[in-house]
């Protein structure tokens, strides 16, 4: 028996794409933009402090009002200790490979936690000789994206980066142009603010190959009042957004996983002006200073900036003159 609608004529795909084609597009948001997040990625030396400084900083734009996200990005996964009063958080990678093991998705109650209105979470990375700690960083921003992080409309979002290494996942946010600024942790010693200077470096890289990203500042942490990361600073065109003295108090609470960075603390009122200079000090474009430049700035006693190379010769590697060898070369005479 025959199709009752086969004579009919069908309607053609190219027609359907014609008429939507002729659809006209929703008009574009005119109106005063209400929300935008500020996405800041906080790099210095191991130990130098970013943790510490993150920790407080958030905590105080949360009682702010701010609504804050805290985002560890070392693989040591201690970006969030202090807030959570030294508990370990599970991590983005650690969770999602219990979870694929499992056949479950994983959900944002399972890495995302909260104390006091701050959001908080690690992303993680493999263990000793077991993968690369860069590639780690780039899937658990895989994982974030996939838990809908565009949406989540935070004013800010903090991302504490290891500095001693800029490459591959570690240099994400500046050379993906993942956040919008850059703020460098550093100290008056010659290794953080060579770790500082890295950064730096790193930045005006992807400036010239068409980057937006720039540095806000700099925290100087444990400062101890003799000038080399304020003159650090000022040769690199960047401001000083604080500085965090070299204080006992400060130290031993540190220690024990105590938040200073309260509104009614000692310390408020330092972090409180922190966290001004953060939201409103505009991205710049950092001058980075030679090697030599960055050893002008500490006394030659403490440096060594006296010392002259000297070159190695065959005698001083072998402990003896060298035995004459006998060249295979092959030497053709002039015709």
């Amino acid at each position: 028996m025959s199709d009752p609608h086969s004579n009919e004529k069908p309607v053609q795909f190219v027609d359907r794409l014609r008429h939507e084609a002729h659809q006209a597009p929703d008009p574009p948001h005119v109106g005063e933009v209400t929300k935008e997040t500020q996405i800041i990625a906080i790099y210095g030396k191991g130990g130098i402090g970013k943790s510490f400084t993150l920790a407080n900083l958030s905590y105080m734009m949360a009682q702010q009002g701010k609504k804050v996200l805290l985002i560890g990005c070392d693989p040591k996964s201690d970006t969030t200790s202090l807030l959570f009063g030294g508990k370990a958080c599970p991590t983005i990678i650690e969770t999602s490979s219990r979870k694929k093991l499992a056949g479950e998705e994983v959900g944002i109650s399972d890495v995302c936690f909260i104390r006091d209105g701050v959001f908080a979470m690690e992303l993680g990375g493999p263990e000793v000789g077991r993968g690369c700690g860069g590639r780690g960083i780039i899937h658990g921003f895989e994982t974030l994206e996939k838990l809908g992080f565009h949406d989540w409309g935070f004013d800010y979002v903090l991302l504490d980066f290891l500095g001693d290494v800029v490459c591959g996942g570690f240099g994400l946010p500046i050379a993906r142009d993942m956040c919008q600024k850059v703020i460098v942790v550093g100290s008056n010693d010659l290794q953080s603010l060579y770790v500082a200077n890295n950064v730096c470096s790193a930045v005006e890289y992807f400036r010239k190959l068409g980057g937006n990203v720039g540095v806000a500042g700099m925290v100087i942490n444990k400062d101890d009042g003799t000038g080399q990361a304020q003159a650090f600073a000022q040769n690199a065109g960047i401001p000083v957004l604080a500085s965090i003295p070299a204080n006992e108090d400060i130290r031993r609470k540190s220690a024990s996983y105590d938040i200073i960075g309260k509104p009614d603390g000692e310390w408020g009122p330092l972090f409180a002006g922190l966290a001004d200079q953060v939201a409103e000090a505009p991205p710049r474009q950092p001058k980075p200073q030679t090697q030599d430049e960055l050893l002008a700035l500490f006394d030659s006693d403490a440096v060594g900036r006296d010392v002259v190379l000297q070159p190695a010769s065959q005698t001083d590697m072998l402990g003896h003159a060298p035995a004459p060898k006998p060249s295979f070369e092959v030497v053709y005479d002039e015709a």
